[in-house]
């Protein structure tokens, strides 16, 4: 049989437009400022900082140490230390294919509403929430918007590493740095906005509780797209002469300046129009088309500049996740890539329509309690990500050699990495302990009991069949 030829970033700017687009997604634009808002402020922020530098960056080049060493997406880099460790990068690829089973829904949703925006949304701004609920309980309106989208995922992922993935990141990334700004200096400048700003960098630690800690270090790790397999999978491309630790320095830093811009674009306007920054998730959606709604004939400009940096936000990541399950097709199934993507996306479109259809007219059909939507995300986001995580972490530490890392780090002795003894302790012994901790909160805030046997059921599955995955 004929395989491809493993392709191969074509510069350092493009791998990091394109890394920094799986790292930045709807959890930037989305989760980081109702969190912000509902964990005190700048308190919040310090905190976040924190776990970024302590669990993410460590992460992060663990992730491309182990992608480019062996020069393989998940599945294939645990398999080539052992085939005991296959499961592990099969619950990352797993994990991606889940994701991607609502993750299209909620891009479909920014993208209908840059359309929206111009057609009437902010006319009445009492009914925006109202308008919403009906927008997504609609059989058929989202689903046109998901396929729309996810159309645009294939065609990306379809054209490869370099015409494709690539391509698109130096476009996108550039994009969504350019618009952030754009709102940021019309946000700033409304009255009031400064007491937003006021908000968002004076620590109140008198809020600070053990939920807090929880919160910042759930979202540090899930920002940053660890324990599915993306990062590994986008380390699998990088050439040998590639500084690693300097590049997921980068990328981090990337990743955590977006959500501190999308604060900074946000918080302003909510205080200037005395809206909470409590909101919760229906921020987004709701709250921020209402706040749009009161700035006059402007309004509706930047409200789809808004709704078009949070589809960039979602593209840049749903690629990567595609290109999480792709890849396992074409290394370890050898097919060819094109064919992969379309069986992969095919199958996405079924597992998107159950989840959309799971807020409207299926909302009464549940699988484990829950509609298609809460399963997907659910399953992934509250099990498999943070055992995924933690998993990396214990292979990393306790599994690959010391010196092969050593050698992956500093490019077989050509580079300096000084911190290698800190970043190698750290993740062998403290990131498994504080992401199990994150996992343990995360799985035992399950209300559904049954469905959170059955991850943790699916995970010991694989486990245990590893050898043939």
């Amino acid at each position: 049989m004929m395989t491809e030829k493993r392709e191969n970033w074509g510069s350092r700017f493009g791998f990091l437009m394109a890394a920094a687009g799986s790292a930045v997604g709807l959890g930037n634009i989305w989760r980081f400022p109702y969190l912000t808002g509902m964990n005190g402020g700048g308190a919040f922020i310090i905190i976040y900082l924190g776990c970024v530098a302590l669990v993410g960056l460590c992460i992060m080049t663990a992730e491309f140490a182990v992608g480019r060493r062996s020069g393989l997406a998940a599945v294939g880099a645990y398999k080539s230390v052992s085939d005991r460790w296959s499961f592990a990068g099969a619950l990352g690829v797993l994990s991606g294919f889940f994701i991607m089973g609502f993750y299209p829904v909620v891009g479909g949703w920014s993208l209908a509403y840059i359309a929206k925006s111009f057609t009437g949304l902010l006319a009445a701004p009492e009914a925006i929430g109202d308008a919403f609920g009906a927008f997504i309980t609609n059989p058929v309106e989202p689903l046109v918007w998901m396929v729309i989208y996810l159309a645009i995922n294939v065609v990306i992922v379809a054209k490869g590493i370099q015409s494709g993935i690539e391509a698109a990141g130096k476009v996108m990334m550039p994009l969504l740095y350019v618009i952030l700004i754009a709102i940021i200096f019309r946000t700033v400048s409304l009255p009031g906005g400064g007491e937003g700003l006021k908000f968002l960098f004076t620590p109140d630690f008198s809020k600070v509780t053990g939920q807090t800690f929880l919160a910042a270090l759930g979202q540090a790790f899930f920002s940053l797209s660890l324990g599915m397999g993306c990062m590994i999978t986008y380390g699998s491309y990088l050439s040998k002469d590639e500084k690693l630790p300097q590049n997921a320095l980068i990328v981090t830093t990337m990743d955590t300046s977006v959500a501190l811009l999308a604060a900074v674009a946000i918080f302003p306007a909510l205080f200037a129009f005395g809206v909470e920054p409590t909101a919760g998730p229906g921020l987004v959606f709701v709250v921020i088309p209402q706040v749009f709604a009161q700035m006059g004939g402007f309004g509706v400009i930047f409200s789809a500049l808004f709704f078009l940096l949070l589809f960039i936000a979602a593209l840049t990541s749903s690629v990567s996740l595609l290109e999480v399950v792709v890849a396992y097709l074409i290394d370890q199934q050898k097919m060819p890539r094109k064919k992969a993507v379309y069986i992969t996306s095919a199958i996405m479109a079924v597992m998107c329509i159950l989840a959309s259809l799971s807020l409207g007219v299926m909302s009464g059909f549940t699988i484990f309690g829950v509609g298609f939507f809460d399963f997907f995300d659910i399953l992934t986001d509250k099990i498999f990500l943070a055992i995924g995580g933690g998993l990396l972490a214990i292979f990393v530490g306790f599994f690959m050699k010391k010196e092969d890392l050593k050698d992956e780090l500093t490019n077989g002795g050509t580079i300096s990495f000084g911190a290698f003894e800190v970043w190698y302790n750290l993740t062998k012994y403290v990131i498994p302990l504080v992401i199990a901790w994150i996992a343990f909160a995360g799985i035992t805030a399950i209300q559904q009991k049954s469905l959170m046997i059955f991850g943790l059921a699916v995970i010991a599955v694989f486990a245990i069949f590893s050898k043939k995955l």
